[in-house]
């Protein structure tokens, strides 16, 4: 593969990283990611963004930074927008390769450098307003902390108007050869939608307060282009993937979208048999339903579509006096990505004794989810259980409906 050139003089150098591996050791990635990198040629050369030795990686920047005439030792600076791993894990080997390399990073990222990979010297902090003269080709720098760390900026090239996002504006999703947004078919720009919002669900929602100041901020910019450090380059329509990201940092605190998610689990199929009616009682009221069954689902998925709703109905049975431990721990993870002011209900089962109510109340309290009811039963539902759940489910619906 060989490097390809995004504007004059800025290049894109990239590896596609396969399913095997969790993303960040939790999300699957059952498509794959890509790893972008930037090569900026002046006078003097600069890389954007690094990446992980993962799945030969390395070898695959390498190789197509040699097709445009660039190695490892030609680089003079290199960018870091973002100290995570997947965009620095090289960081150490590729400075014993090229001592004389320059690192240039936000003034907090700089003791990360020192934590994670023990340089310390030749490491300069940048900020808002900075810039960097390679000759022929300069390049800007701005602030925009927790998308999604706090040492996290964006690197701007003023001529081209490309923005390098770093985590911003990024996906889920192997890139194929078409690498920009004006190449995809219909059928890739449904994937890589989908892909867009699981990502952002996984990796960037808790932050979504800051993506929104970041948005308003980089608004001064004339942005043509943005080139991230996963997924495709936009470079026909940049203002969609920027109206996206704001749209869904929007769903934080609702309304989301006029959907219904609903996420069960059961032991011995006692809570399950209220899910048919909790379904049909939605789905009366002609809107979305997506149904997601833990532990068998994983929470990436789950996640990813409450983000989305503005209604979420929780099935779960008493497990030892506590809520069902899968179910815990979905929500948990709901709790650590900010899914606020959601329509709600709950179901479930209980052997000898309830007690998922307990700690139900207290992740709505700390979520601030309205909850209009449970219906909650010792053993098997009775008929009346039943219809008490078509019926709140329904109702959830309605006011799913009218949420403005």
């Amino acid at each position: 593969m060989k490097a390809v050139e995004v504007a004059p003089k800025i290049y894109c150098v990239r590896a596609n990283i396969g399913s095997r591996d969790l993303f960040e050791g939790i999300w699957p990635i059952p498509h794959g990611v890509s790893l972008n990198s930037y090569v900026v040629r002046g006078e003097k050369i600069a890389l954007i963004d690094l990446v992980k030795d993962w799945e030969h990686a390395v070898d695959s920047i390498t190789e197509q930074m040699a097709s445009i005439g660039v190695t490892v030792s030609d680089i003079d600076y290199l960018i870091i927008n973002h100290m995570e791993p997947d965009h620095t894990g090289w960081l150490a080997e590729m400075r014993k390769k090229n001592p004389e390399m320059e690192i240039l990073c936000t003034k907090k990222a700089v003791p990360l450098v020192a934590a994670f990979y023990g340089i310390e010297e030749g490491v300069r902090a940048v900020g808002s307003g900075d810039t960097l003269d390679l000759g022929g080709i300069t390049l800007q720098f701005e602030d925009t902390p927790n998308i999604h760390w706090p040492e996290t900026m964006m690197t701007y090239e003023p001529a081209s108007g490309t923005l390098f996002s770093c985590d911003g504006f990024g996906a889920f999703g192997q890139v194929g050869e078409h690498l920009f947004d004006d190449q995809l078919t219909e059928e890739e720009h449904e994937f890589f939608a989908r892909e867009t919002e699981r990502y952002y669900a996984n990796i960037v929602s808790t932050f979504s307060g800051f993506v929104e100041k970041g948005i308003r901020k980089l608004s001064s910019l004339e942005i043509r282009m943005i080139a991230p450090s996963h997924g495709v380059i936009w470079r026909k329509d940049p203002k969609k993937i920027i109206d996206h990201y704001q749209k869904l940092a929007s769903y934080k605190i609702g309304p989301a979208e006029q959907e219904v998610t609903i996420v069960w689990s059961s032991m011995y199929g006692n809570t399950e048999q209220l899910l048919e009616h909790v379904i049909a009682g939605v789905a009366s009221e002609g809107i979305p339903v997506h149904v997601h069954r833990v532990p068998q689902e994983h929470v990436s998925f789950v996640l990813a579509s409450a983000w989305r709703s503005s209604g979420i109905i929780v099935g779960t049975p008493t497990y030892e006096y506590k809520m069902f431990p899968p179910m815990y721990a979905v929500l948990d993870i709901f709790e650590r990505s900010h899914l606020l002011n959601r329509k709600t209900m709950r179901f479930g089962s209980y052997g000898w004794s309830g007690g998922a109510k307990k700690q139900y109340d207290e992740f709505l309290s700390a979520m601030k989810w309205d909850c209009i009811g449970a219906v909650e039963y010792q053993g098997a539902p009775s008929q009346e259980d039943k219809e008490q759940a078509y019926e709140m489910a329904k109702e959830l619906a309605r006011q799913v409906k009218a949420w403005k």
